[in-house]
């Protein structure tokens, strides 16, 4: 079973960490099985936020009785010392515990610093000294942002997207946090579930002793596909590295990640889906994208007010209106191939 050593925190968990964002689309008490059920087979770095609505009761009532067993992550995105100290009371009330072992900020605009006038890190300092958490970290999408905090060397841990399909740019801040011994808990290891192969998206993080990957689970299937990589890991044979190369050809570059910073839309444009329909009509089994019943969300787009919201709050600087278009076009040609074909 691969092991990550986290920071200079002497904690050390299993390479597979439990993203918790999808288990708010299940029933509390199926999601607390699964969440147990990862526990039970060797899993114990859990990561959810008090923005993913009832994620944290869920894992709250998963280890009831067992919380000195787990590490659970969680964060804020308050803006305020009020809303800071708010937003703890209650992921502590909803987590059943006294403490949060990594409490995160959530991908703030600015990288908190002491005395920067917003006390939100003095106030991270005054409930480490509570004991209300043990660790302090940071989320960002922003690479310049990921910099800064970890050249600030006052983050635990960075958690940052990291998958086969980043840039250079990107890995060479991974690799200069294991050179100052920062942990890199990677999200976005599937890329918003355009990276099909978790086999090879496994073999690729397992090559950087200092990142941790979050995956994104709901479902039993998913939780059995990343607990079988502890007996018999993927390795980085010839047939991985053609997927990743055949993936970073494809999908290398601009495109749309599904972090949802953008929503909402005013035209009610489902946008994170919308943005990269055509990649995921080459990608994944696409009968209901194309269906009669569907066409109309894409159709959507046409009524894209072109507020900027959208542009101005992605993170990876996308032109996310000429992309929605782009897609739209390409969409209608799926369609009138599909229906020439039918």
């Amino acid at each position: 079973m691969d092991m990550v050593k986290i920071s200079s925190t002497g904690l050390v968990v299993n390479k597979n960490g439990f993203g918790a964002l999808p288990i708010q689309r299940i029933s509390v008490d199926e999601a607390a099985r699964l969440a147990r059920r990862a526990f039970d087979c060797g899993i114990t770095y859990f990561d959810t936020a008090r923005a993913y609505s009832d994620s944290e009761i869920k894992l709250g009532q998963a280890f009831d009785g067992i919380r000195e067993k787990v590490i659970i992550a969680t964060k804020t995105m308050g803006s305020t010392g009020e809303e800071f100290w708010q937003q703890l009371a209650q992921s502590l009330e909803n987590l059943r515990t006294d403490y949060i072992d990594f409490y995160q900020f959530h991908n703030p605009p600015q990288i908190p610093k002491p005395g920067d006038g917003t006390g939100m890190y003095e106030a991270m300092v005054e409930a480490k000294a509570q004991r209300k958490i043990r660790h302090i970290g940071i989320t960002n999408h922003r690479l310049p942002l990921a910099i800064e905090a970890m050249e600030s060397g006052l983050y635990e841990i960075i958690q940052y997207p990291f998958s086969y399909l980043s840039s250079d740019d990107e890995l060479a801040f991974v690799r200069e946090c294991e050179h100052r011994g920062i942990t890199i808990v990677a999200m976005k290891a599937l890329s918003g579930g355009l990276i099909t192969s978790s086999a090879a998206a496994y073999a690729y993080l397992a090559q950087f002793p200092n990142v941790l990957p979050i995956w994104g689970i709901q479902r039993e299937g998913e939780l059995d596909e990343f607990l079988s990589y502890q007996d018999t890991p993927p390795t980085l044979d010839g047939e991985v590295k053609a997927t990743i190369e055949r993936d970073c050809a494809e999908l290398g570059g601009n495109f749309c990640r599904a972090c949802g910073y953008c929503m909402p839309c005013p035209a009610g444009i489902e946008i994170p889906t919308m943005a990269r329909m055509s990649l995921l009509l080459r990608r994944a089994p696409n009968a209901n994208f194309l269906s009669d019943e569907f066409a109309p969300n894409m159709e959507n787009i046409e009524n894209c007010v072109q507020c900027g919201h959208c542009t101005a709050h992605c993170p990876y600087s996308l032109d996310t209106p000429k992309l929605l278009r782009t897609n739209l076009v390409d969409y209608r040609e799926f369609r009138k191939n599909a229906q020439g074909n039918a």
